[in-house]
């Protein structure tokens, strides 16, 4: 029987980095543990000012915002969003819980961002939403997605899980689509262990994403005092954060500095050194085009194929070092085939999904865990 191998540098690991506990402990005592508290507003306060967006509303997850997302469009079956294959399940569900029919595209090669020049060949009279996911916090061709959008009237979501923080051309991920929706889930930059938000870049849309968060009620307005009693407006949900969530939030968002500079230097020690092989080995590393400013989100390598993959992941896994891949392609899983996806559809989506590796990367990474997965890599390729 084989022994199970101890993992000692795991994928990612939460960590403290501030005020957590104290915050906590501050949320009971004020006894107000469920949404939308004192914390829950400094959060709101510190994405708005931060971002420059209309509106920020924490969520129980970025699944969550992009449902949200959804119910503001209206999207109703028969409709369709166009999206990547290549991105996380929530990004299509959040519309497919609707009736909506998802039509993917396929992704750049370098960023691995939504090919914008293959955006405009999938729309029809039924697309109601362009979802675009900036990818490992590298921001999609927002200029020509914009402009193709507008062209058509069809209103842009930020799926921006990725990419706090990051810009493009000068102003933050988030702030182009009508709206865009964060993840604090314990594997992003930021985290309160399962979390989200939804931004709204259009004000047009507040008040009734507000009544939709919270269970289709006009609470919100019931509690600033616009409203003698709340009742129910419209469809909705339960989707607010409890005050535990959103302190442990603030206590990270407040070590913003520290936290994107800490996650800038494990990036590009990974880089400066990874270098050195790559070209000789085949690999490709990101790639971040001069217009772009990454949010460090994740350190990742393209190679050559599927075998040396998982040749690279069984070798560091017996040093004791996790890494991982991706997304699997959404148009040839189960549920992508039931409308219309096959192989071959999207030929870099699945080229990559076969190639990419994800290696450990987490705010407190030693520098001394860092050069063991390195020497690791520098050792697998060198035998």
């Amino acid at each position: 029987m084989s022994k199970d191998i101890e993992i000692r540098i795991p994928f990612n690991k939460p960590s403290l980095v501030g005020k957590e506990m104290a915050y906590i402990e501050q949320a009971i005592v004020r006894g107000h543990l469920s949404g939308d508290g004192h914390f829950s507003k400094q959060c709101h306060q510190f994405l708005e000012q931060e971002l420059g967006v209309s509106k920020a509303l924490l969520t129980t997850s970025c699944t969550h915002a992009l449902e949200m997302s959804a119910l503001l469009l209206e999207m109703e079956p028969g409709d369709e969003v166009i999206l990547p294959s290549f991105t996380f399940v929530s990004s299509v569900n959040a519309f497919v819980l609707r009736g909506t029919r998802p039509v993917f595209v396929d992704i750049r090669p370098d960023t691995l961002n939504l090919d914008e020049t293959r955006l405009e060949e999938r729309i029809t009279n039924k697309t109601r939403a362009i979802v675009v996911v900036h990818y490992a916090g590298v921001g999609c061709e927002m200029d020509a997605i914009l402009e193709i959008a507008a062209r058509y009237d069809i209103p842009v979501i930020e799926d921006n899980a990725h990419s706090l923080f990051a810009k493009y051309k000068g102003s933050y991920l988030g702030t182009f689509g009508t709206f865009a929706t964060q993840s604090f889930h314990e594997t992003k930059n930021f985290t309160c262990g399962e979390g989200g938000a939804l931004l709204i870049n259009d004000p047009q849309y507040i008040t009734r994403a507000e009544y939709i968060r919270e269970k289709g009620t006009n609470r919100s307005r019931f509690f600033r005092g616009q409203v003698d009693k709340y009742t129910w407006i419209d469809v909705g949900s339960s989707y607010l954060p409890s005050e535990l969530l959103a302190a442990f939030l603030l206590a990270q968002f407040e070590e913003r500095e520290f936290i994107q500079c800490r996650r800038r230097q494990i990036w590009e020690n990974y880089h400066t050194h990874l270098e050195k092989i790559s070209s000789d080995h085949k690999i490709q590393l990101p790639h971040i085009p001069s217009h772009c400013e990454q949010s460090y989100h994740m350190y990742y390598m393209l190679l050559p194929d599927i075998k040396v993959r998982q040749e690279l992941i069984d070798y560091l896994k017996g040093k004791g070092i996790l890494a991982i891949f991706h997304y699997l392609p959404l148009h040839t899983s189960k549920m992508g085939r039931k409308f219309g996806g096959k192989t071959g559809d999207f030929p870099v989506t699945e080229s990559v999904s076969d190639q990419l590796l994800r290696l450990p990367f987490y705010n407190d990474m030693t520098k001394s865990e860092q050069d063991q997965v390195i020497q690791s890599i520098f050792e697998f390729f060198e035998t």
